[in-house]
């Protein structure tokens, strides 16, 4: 079996054909291969049936040739034949990826994007993945658009630019447009795009680079409340943060969450570690602060004026929510997070009063929930080079899993990094 990436729009040389008596691809490119009417052919469309075709022909060593754009074993259709008839039995020809020619349309290397795939896939991890990097590549399909990405962006993320490719290779009919958003979310871009790329353009010209992908993860996260500019302490301590982290768990197509964020610093964090997040603060100096200390590391944090519960109402679904602060619309705040929340929700808090009630609004919500109180005590030095310990306020951290029967259905394949 010969799989053959057509490039952007390349016809296959008749060499690859020559012998074919089945050859399998999209209309546009078995329409472009100039195929003898002697030889079998099978439009793609769903693939199991597909398949199933190929087989009879594999096993009587007839062969089969693919026709499939790009480089079909990057996102492509490789995969799927590779499971069914075995790597072994694969002459696979790759063309040049749509991914690599937007890029070059552009006149921009590529080597720091992160690639996600949304065709037949949830969106939303393609969302979060060009909200939290500034160069990405989106692999479109039905449902999962420039029309469907905009419209999630021009909610959260505005300032991005979509550069929506189409017909890429074909002398005729190729376009590469750039718009905003809302721009994007407004149109009908029809069947022939064939790559979105979403650019934070403050940050496209990164530096000089030893490894692909995005920028290099941090080398380590709880940092110091000094890496961050706070009101009178009030900042969620370092040995809260390093737990809280651990449980949110924020990753590259993660949305979260940091819900009375105040200086930031836990928005800060799962942003760092490449997650999507949204920071909701009523106080408008905490807003300012929130947004300083995304800039001062380097991140990009969708930040909400606001108080919850009211100000989540317009914000997509969490992955993971950080709940902190207090007061008594504490466990009214922590059961609407909770009902939304596809993975889990961990709480801080500093008054013992109100731990019975978020654990009751975590299980109400379908959440499996523990906690710990975390009391640490920092070196300090004493006059005379001696040391002492200076405690710290105690803090309860709780959280909540949520459980098998109110799961939702978590999709993170599809994203290159």
């Amino acid at each position: 079996m010969t799989v053959v990436g057509t490039g952007t729009g390349t016809a296959p040389g008749e060499e690859v054909l020559a012998g074919a008596e089945l050859v399998v691809g999209g209309r546009r490119h078995l329409d472009a291969a100039g195929l003898p009417a002697t030889v079998e052919r099978i439009v793609l469309g769903p693939l199991a049936p597909a398949l199933d075709a190929m087989e009879e022909y594999v096993g009587k060593d007839r062969r089969v040739v693919v026709l499939a754009s790009g480089d079909p074993g990057f996102f492509g259709i490789v995969r799927a034949l590779a499971e069914r008839f075995g790597a072994h039995r694969l002459d696979v020809r790759p063309g040049v990826s749509s991914v690599a020619t937007a890029f070059a349309r552009l006149g921009l290397t590529w080597d720091d994007a992160v690639v996600v795939s949304a065709h037949g896939r949830d969106p939303r991890t393609a969302v979060n993945v060009c909200r939290a990097h500034p160069k990405v590549a989106v692999l479109t399909g039905p449902g999962a658009g420039p029309a469907e990405l905009g419209a999630a962006l021009a909610r959260s993320a505005p300032g991005r630019v979509l550069v929506v490719a189409s017909a890429l290779g074909d002398p005729s009919g190729e376009h590469v447009e750039r718009v905003s958003p809302d721009e994007a979310a407004g149109r009908d871009w029809g069947t022939t795009v064939s790559v979105v790329l979403c650019l934070d353009e403050a940050r496209t010209l990164g530096p000089v680079r030893t490894l692909a992908g995005p920028g290099v993860r941090p080398a380590g996260w709880a940092l110091d409340e000094g890496d961050f500019a706070h009101r009178d302490s009030m900042i969620t301590k370092f040995e809260v943060r390093a737990l809280a982290l651990a449980r949110l768990g924020p990753r590259s197509g993660d949305l979260v969450w940091d819900v009375g964020s105040g200086s930031g610093s836990v928005a800060v964090e799962c942003a760092r570690l490449g997650a999507a997040v949204s920071a909701v603060e009523k106080a408008a100096d905490g807003v300012a602060r929130i947004r300083a200390n995304a800039e001062a590391h380097g991140v990009d944090v969708h930040v909400v004026h606001g108080s919850a519960p009211d100000a989540l109402a317009g914000l997509d679904d969490p992955d993971a929510v950080f709940v902190g602060g207090g007061g008594r619309e504490l466990p009214a705040i922590v059961g609407g997070c909770a009902r939304r929340a596809r993975r889990t929700v961990v709480v801080a808090m500093a008054a013992l009063d109100r731990v019975p009630a978020v654990r009751a609004a975590l299980g109400d919500a379908g959440f499996d929930c523990d906690g710990v109180l975390l009391h640490s005590s920092r070196l300090a030095p004493l006059p005379g080079d001696v040391t002492r310990l200076a405690a710290t306020n105690p803090v309860f951290l709780l959280w909540g899993v949520r459980n098998a029967v109110g799961a939702h259905p978590v999709h993170r394949e599809g994203v290159a990094l």
